[in-house]
C-alpha cells in the first residue's frame, strides 16, 4: 500500500537531496556543504517484548541501524511516545531509560521529543546523523559479482509473534532479544572503514530479507542469487514457524515481493517463510568486491560479529531473485 502512495506523490526537486524517499533507502540524505551531510530516518513500533526496558533498547537500536545502514554517524534523536492515558508512569520510565541507555553507548543525544495520548504504546526515535556527501552507502549500487553477508541472524518477526502469544521458549527469547539490542555500530564502522571495497548496503528491518534484496537489486539493477541454507537463523524461529506463529507483516511482505522470487527445488517450505520475515532491529546486508569478501568477514568475526556470507550479485536477469538451497 505504502509502495503504491509513494509512488503518486509529487517529486520535489532540490540537488541537495542526495537520498530521498523515491530511492526506497533506509534513510534520507541531505547534502549541507561539500564536507557535510545529514543522514535522517524515523521508526517507532508497538512492543515486541514484555520487559519495558528491553523494548526501549530495541527501539532505540532499531531507530539508529538506518543511519548506520547509510555510514553515518548518529548524533542526535527526539523521542517519539504514544501511551495510554491511565498507562503506569513506572513502566513509561522503563521504556525511556531503556532507549536512553542505547543511545547512550552509541553516543547519540537525546534531545527531546513528543508524546501522545494512545490506548497502544508505541515507541522509536527520529535519528540525525552525519555524513561525508561522497561517502553514503545506499542501498543502490551494488556490483555483478559482489558477495552479499549478513551480520545478524533473521527470525525476529516470528519468534516476537510468539511472544505476544505466551508461547515462545526462554531460549528464544533470549537468542531474539541479544540480536535485537545489539547496536549495528561495529560492524558499520568496520565497512566504512576504506580497508574494503563495500559498495552497498542497508538494514535488514520490515521488509524482511527478500524484500531488502528485491530494493537493492531494483535499485542497482543487477540480480541476486541467495544461498537459503546458508541465511542464519535465530534459535527457536523455525520451530515458531511449524507451530503457525506467522506476523502479517511476514504475510504482506511475502504477498509483495515473492513475484521476483524462483526457488531452487528442494528449498522447504519453512525456509523459504522465513525470508520474508519482518526484522526488528535487524542486521546490516553489505554486498562487497568479492576480492575483499573472505576480508570483510574475518574482520566482522573478529570482533564477534557472526556475520555469514548468504549469496551474490549477477548481473541483471530473470527472475530478479533465485533463491538456491
Amino acid at each position: 500500500m505504502l509502495d503504491t502512495v509513494l509512488g503518486k506523490l509529487a517529486r520535489q526537486h532540490d540537488p541537495n537531496v542526495l537520498v530521498g524517499f523515491d530511492k526506497s533507502d533506509d534513510a534520507g540524505v541531505y547534502k549541507i556543504s561539500d564536507e557535510l551531510a545529514l543522514v535522517q530516518t524515523v521508526d517507532f513500533f508497538t512492543p515486541v517484548v514484555d520487559d519495558p526496558f528491553t523494548f526501549g533498547q530495541i527501539a532505540a537500536v532499531n531507530s539508529l541501524s538506518d543511519v548506520y545502514a547509510m555510514g553515518g554517524t548518529p548524533i542526535s534523536a527526539l523521542a517519539i511516545v504514544c501511551f495510554p492515558e491511565k498507562g503506569d508512569t513506572e513502566v513509561l520510565g522503563q521504556i525511556l531509560a531503556g532507549g536512553l541507555s542505547k543511545m547512550m553507548e552509541a553516543k547519540c543525544t537525546v534531545v527531546g521529543g513528543h508524546s501522545v495520548r494512545d490506548p497502544e504504546i508505541k515507541f522509536g526515535y527520529a535519528v540525525t546523523g552525519t555524513i561525508h556527501p561522497k561517502k553514503v552507502l545506499t542501498n543502490a549500487a551494488a556490483q555483478a559479482g559482489d558477495v552479499l553477508i549478513l551480520t545478524k541472524p533473521i527470525g525476529t518477526g516470528v519468534i516476537s509473534t510468539a511472544i505476544k502469544k505466551g508461547q515462545a521458549k526462554p531460549d528464544c527469547i533470549e537468542a531474539a532479544t541479544r540480536a535485537m539490542t545489539t547496536l549495528n555500530s561495529v560492524a558499520a564502522g568496520i565497512a566504512v572503514s576504506g580497508t574494503f571495497q563495500v559498495h552497498a548496503a542497508t538494514d535488514i528491518t520490515g521488509f524482511g530479507l527478500i524484500g531488502h534484496l528485491r530494493e537493492v537489486a531494483l535499485g542497482s539493477n543487477v540480480s541476486i542469487r541467495l544461498r537459503a541454507a546458508s541465511v542464519p537463523v535465530l534459535a527457536g524461529a523455525m520451530e515458531c514457524i511449524q507451530a503457525g506463529f506467522i506476523p502479517g507483516g511476514l504475510k504482506s511482505n511475502r504477498e509483495f515481493a515473492e513475484c521476483d522470487v524462483a526457488y531452487d527445488p528442494g528449498v522447504s517450505e519453512e525456509r523459504k517463510t522465513i525470508l520474508y520475515d519482518p526484522q526488528t532491529a535487524g542486521g546490516l546486508l553489505f554486498s562487497v568486491a568479492q576480492s575483499d569478501a573472505a576480508r570483510l568477514l574475518s574482520a566482522l568475526r573478529a570482533e564477534g560479529i557472526p556475520a555469514v556470507m548468504v549469496g551474490e550479485v549477477l548481473p541483471a536477469a530473470q527472475p530478479l531473485m533465485q533463491v538456491e538451497l
